[in-house]
């Protein structure tokens, strides 16, 4: 489960630790680490984390810079 397409002009969100850890190449543990302390910006919608794919790209693009 994932992704809306962007081009549709609906928010194109990733769901669920697991889908946020393959986005970013990371293992789901560390993925998890990361979400529960805050480092990446997402959310919990009824137990489940929830990123917008734009705000992921961005806060890693800005983070390199």
């Amino acid at each position: 489960m994932s992704v809306s397409n962007e081009n549709s002009g609906k928010l194109a969100l990733i769901w669920g630790a697991t889908d946020i850890a393959n986005e970013i190449g990371r293992s789901v543990r560390s993925t998890f680490a990361m979400l529960e302390k805050g480092e990446l910006p997402a959310k919990k919608v009824n137990g489940r984390w929830v990123i917008e794919r734009s705000k992921l790209i961005e806060f890693f693009t800005k983070e390199a810079a």
